[in-house]
């Protein structure tokens, strides 16, 4: 399975905020998942039915802090909408194992690839061809 690589955000040491906006596709009127950041304002999240605080307020949102990760948000939101935005202020990320880990198991993945082509097919003009 690939892995989806978000790109962090620096902590910001001046005390200023990021002000993010994520685009959330509802299945079967629920949506169920982490936010992409980190560090993010409880108080500041708000899920509207448009972009940018366009469209309807939706008030269904239910806020969950992991115990094992307390620097994530998980967000349960429930709207009849096909989507929903979620904005939020967070200072910025953290870097966490988890990210590490993708990473080297993407790169693994990535280079076993290249090693079996290698081994077993030729490049051709970018495609692949098994001998």
């Amino acid at each position: 399975m690939p892995y989806h690589f978000v790109p962090k955000l620096n902590a910001k040491t001046n005390g200023s905020l990021y002000v993010i906006e994520e685009r959330v596709k509802m299945t079967g009127g629920s949506y169920v998942g982490f936010l992409a950041h980190d560090n993010i304002l409880e108080s500041t999240i708000r899920v509207y039915t448009g972009s940018k605080y366009t469209g309807s307020l939706v008030k269904d949102v239910v806020v969950s802090i992991p115990a094992e990760t307390p620097w994530r948000r998980q967000v349960k939101i429930f709207s009849n909408a096909d989507e929903v935005y979620v904005t939020y202020e967070t200072p910025g990320d953290v870097v966490e194992a988890d990210d590490i880990n993708g990473l080297q198991e993407s790169l693994a993945a990535t280079q076993k690839e290249i090693e079996d082509y290698r081994t077993n097919g030729v490049v051709d003009g970018g495609s692949f061809i098994g001998e």
